[in-house]
Parts: structure tokens; sequence; C-alpha cells
């Protein structure tokens, strides 16, 4: 049995689950269906088969807080982020123009910039009540997709959206038709296929930041497996800013955040290694199984490894692993109990 990362993340999880920890767990390899299906957990698959979707234009009541305003504003920034993992990296008249249409797409909606446009009145037990809007209420990408056709400037945008709104994505052009309701949740990305792992991986990890801000007295964890796909250089700074933000804060929110990664020299891809060295420096806990030289190289550019630790991460043994807590290195063997192991296999 491998005592590598998969095992130690599914012992970390199975482990939470006991002290009734909600964790939101992104899948892009299908590795935790098992775990899920023995801890009762709820399986979220977007891809061509699935009929799961998320609307990636929903603003949500919880993705600001309750003494914050600027919910539009918020959104207007995420999506920045996941437009450019599709349209490439824009320049600022790109970016400005794309704004633009997303707030026409909002406005054709009767959302502005203005909070209380989020709010519509609902009959309830024959009562008028004021509650926030639904994903119906939001646009979609095909609304998206209609405005850029209405100007040369974006026509080549509109190109590019073609797949998500009536080619081989056209499953992230729906309304958001689930409910997160359990304290384990796996969301299952492999069907998206290398080349598009990357926006199922960010239009769920959106979606889970907003239900971790939610209650700040709940204990929750979000791990983000092959995380280089949304920091390294298959990504943008937008989106990286983005999962810097949630490593950074999520501690006030009674959360902690887990990235998980094979290849180190990924995490460095992007910007000169600016994205994976704020994650490293605000990771209160660093656990490295056996790497290779290439790798321990990396790895010593960014961190404080002694010559004895870079021999010792070199030949570590099966379950075997050198842990950062703070400033203390520790040399530390990942154990399970024959339980754990039937839950985790």
């Amino acid at each position: 049995m491998e005592l590598g990362k998969s095992f130690y993340t599914k012992l970390l999880i199975s482990r939470n689950s006991l002290l009734g920890i909600e964790q939101y767990i992104i899948d892009p390899e299908r590795e935790y269906i098992n775990i899920c299906n023995n801890l009762q957990g709820t399986l979220l698959k977007i891809g061509p088969t699935s009929d799961t979707y998320i609307n990636i234009f929903d603003i949500r009541k919880e993705s600001t807080e309750e003494t914050e305003k600027g919910y539009l504003a918020t959104k207007i920034g995420k999506l920045i982020g996941f437009f450019n993992l599709i349209f490439g990296e824009m320049n600022e008249e790109e970016k400005a123009i794309l704004e633009e249409k997303i707030i026409e797409c909002y406005r054709n909606k009767g959302i502005t910039f203005e909070d209380e446009t989020l709010y519509k009145i609902k009959i309830i037990n024959e009562n008028p009540v004021s509650v926030f809007k639904e994903s119906k209420d939001m646009p979609i990408l095909e609304d998206l997709y209609n405005i850029l056709g209405n100007s040369e400037k974006t026509k080549t945008f509109k190109v590019k959206l073609i797949p998500f709104v009536k080619g081989s994505l056209k499953f992230l052009n729906n309304y958001t038709n689930i409910e997160i309701n359990n304290k384990l949740i796996i969301a299952d990305i492999y069907e998206l296929g290398e080349e598009n792992i990357k926006y199922g991986m960010y239009i769920f990890t959106e979606l889970f930041w907003d239900k971790i801000k939610n209650d700040r007295k709940i204990k929750k964890a979000i791990y983000l497996d092959e995380i280089w796909r949304l920091i390294g250089v298959t990504s943008n700074k937008h989106v990286a800013k983005f999962i810097y933000q949630i490593f950074k804060t999520i501690r006030k929110y009674g959360g902690s955040a887990v990235a998980i990664t094979q290849d180190i020299s990924d995490l460095f891809s992007l910007e000169n290694g600016t994205y994976g060295k704020s994650l490293l420096n605000n990771s209160s806990i660093k656990t490295f199984f056996s790497l290779e030289e290439e790798n321990i190289k990396i790895l010593s550019e960014y961190s404080n490894l002694s010559e004895k630790e870079k021999i010792e991460i070199k030949t570590l043994k099966r379950g075997e692993c050198l842990m950062f807590v703070g400033d203390e290195h520790i040399l530390t063997k990942i154990e399970a109990d024959d339980y754990e192991k039937d839950i985790i296999t």
C-alpha cells in the first residue's frame, strides 16, 4: 500500500471527519470516491455525462460578509480571472471591455452595483418576504456570448466561448441545481479532461470558498489537489491571487486550506514562483514525501533546507515524510489503523 501524499490526504480527511470538521475536496484525478462513499459524503460531478450544474455567474449571499458591501464588484474580479483561463492573458483594454460586457449581462437581469438589486420579493406563507436572488435570476454564459457578438472588439472572445455555449463544454452554460448540505463534499472534475480541468477547479473552489465564509464558528477545511493548475503556468495571476487570498485569510473563518501537488516545480512556474512561494510562507505545516533531485533543488530555493534534510528527503522510505511545523523540521512516519486503511482503500 502506498503511504504517500494521496494516502496521507485521505487519512487527514478521515480523521477530520471524526472531529466533525466540514471538508471540501477538489478531486481532479478521481481519487476520493471510495472515501466519500465510506464516510457518507456527497459526490458532486460536473462533466459531459453529469446532470450537475454550477453557474459561474452566481452571486451568493455569503460571498460578501454582512458588514461589507459590493457584491457585483467582488464577483467581477473573480469572473475576470475565470475568463482569463478561457481567453488567455488579456491586456488592460481587453479587460475593461470584458468588464463592461459583464456589467451589461447583470444589468439585463436587473442587477447593478447597488446591493439592494440582489434581493427580490417572494411570497412565503402568503406574506411578502425579501430574499436573496437565486441562480435562475443570474446571467449564464450564453447571455455573455450573445452580448459579445454585438461588438467587433469582442468577436474573438465570442468565438472562444463557442465550446462553452454550443459545444463540448455546454454543461457549464446552465443554472446551478445543487445544494451543499453535507459535512464532506467531493468535487469530481475528472471528466473535464486534461485541458479543461482548470475550469472545474476554479468553479468549485469559488463555490466552496463562499460556503466556508458563511459561518466563522464552524470548523472547516478545503483540499486543493493538483493545485499547480490554479497557481502554475497554465493559470493566470488573477486566479492565483484568489487562491493565495484563500490561504492567507481562511484561518479567520475557522478554516484550513490544504494544497497538494505531485511536482514541486509546478508550484513555481507562474510569475517567477511568486504565488508558490506565498503559499509556502502562509502554510503553518508543510509535509514533503520523497522527492527527486530536481525538485529538491527547487524546494531549497524557496525554503530553509539543510544539507542533511536534502539527503533525508531524497531517501525517505514509504510512509515517511519531512514535516515543517513552524521553525521545526521533523522527520515523521505516517501510520494508520487497520480500520482507517479500510476506509481509505
